[in-house]
């Protein structure tokens, strides 16, 4: 039962999260300002909602620097996430994020120091061909499909040590996403005025249509998703997260279709690649139910 609540709740994080690659071509401020816009946003309104229940608490400096330093990760992953969204579009940038997975089987196991698993890297081999097939290996958008592998690799580093740094801290997940939140806009912060110097004609200058576009991001589909994710991590593998996370891809790929008719035809490649992602999620989630104890 705890188990397949968990397993709910990751799968409400996913759906959640696939709309906030649309907001990369709602708003009209590129990654680096986006994702500061973003996350002041999000700190703002979680450190309201934890000082109103009561839930607000210091932590140990110790603690403190561990947590920032996800929260640094979490940051570039974001910025390297809208950036490939605008080097190309909404389907190539989501799609990037599932191979994650992939990352993950590698990372992992070195920095937990356990052996490669070859049943994951078995099911992260399916998910990568299932995102080769919807685009039929198309390469024109080769900075895009470069930034995006980016944003996969630090979202899978984050997810890694973002479990390690739970089980050492024992913070809840609440305050653990507020100071990872603090420590990205920090961070953002602090290299803002490299961002200005190497980009001098960027505007970080809000207009009214961004700024309800940000505060929609940054709250409901900042906070929520990864309050469910974190609580997820506590439970499940990061490589079974990550592999679920396939799955935003589609819920994007759908929402950009509808919105931004970016699928102007849909051929049996990408039906052909939609199949192999959800059958690499049934898997995993096969394999959670016959352990019990991932």
């Amino acid at each position: 039962m705890k188990q397949a609540r968990t397993l709910i709740i990751l799968h409400t994080a996913v759906f959640l999260a696939g709309w906030t690659g649309i907001f990369g071509r709602l708003i009209s401020l590129s990654g680096f300002p986006l994702v500061w816009y973003r996350i002041m946003v999000s700190v703002a309104v979680l450190f309201l909602v934890l000082a109103l229940s009561g839930r607000l608490h210091k932590v140990g400096w110790p603690a403190i620097g561990r947590i920032a330093g996800c929260g640094v990760l979490l940051a570039l992953h974001w910025v390297a996430f809208y950036a490939s969204i605008q080097a190309s579009n909404v389907s190539i940038g989501v799609a990037c994020i599932a191979t994650s997975c992939f990352f993950t089987t590698i990372l992992d196991p070195l920095i937990n120091r356990r052996r490669i698993s070859w049943a994951e890297v078995l099911i992260s081999f399916i998910a990568i061909s299932g995102v080769l097939l919807i685009f039929s290996l198309d390469v024109r958008y080769r900075l895009g499909i470069a930034l995006g592998l980016l944003s996969a690799a630090l979202y899978s580093l984050f997810a890694i040590l973002n479990v390690n740094v739970a089980e050492k801290t024992g913070e809840d997940s609440a305050t653990m996403l507020l100071y990872e939140l603090l420590g990205g806009v920090i961070f953002l912060t602090l290299a803002m005025p490299v961002f200005a110097r190497l980009n001098p004609a960027e505007s970080i200058a809000l207009c009214g249509r961004d700024a309800l576009w940000l505060l929609i991001l940054g709250s409901v589909f900042t906070i929520l998703p990864f309050l469910f994710q974190l609580q997820a991590l506590r439970s499940l593998s990061p490589f079974t997260v990550n592999l679920t996370y396939n799955l935003e891809p589609l819920y994007s790929i759908a929402i950009a279709a509808i919105l931004f008719g970016e699928l102007r035809e849909v051929g049996p490649s990408f039906w052909a690649g939609i199949t192999l992602i959800i059958i690499s999620v049934l898997i995993q989630t096969y394999r959670i139910k016959q352990s019990g104890n991932d």
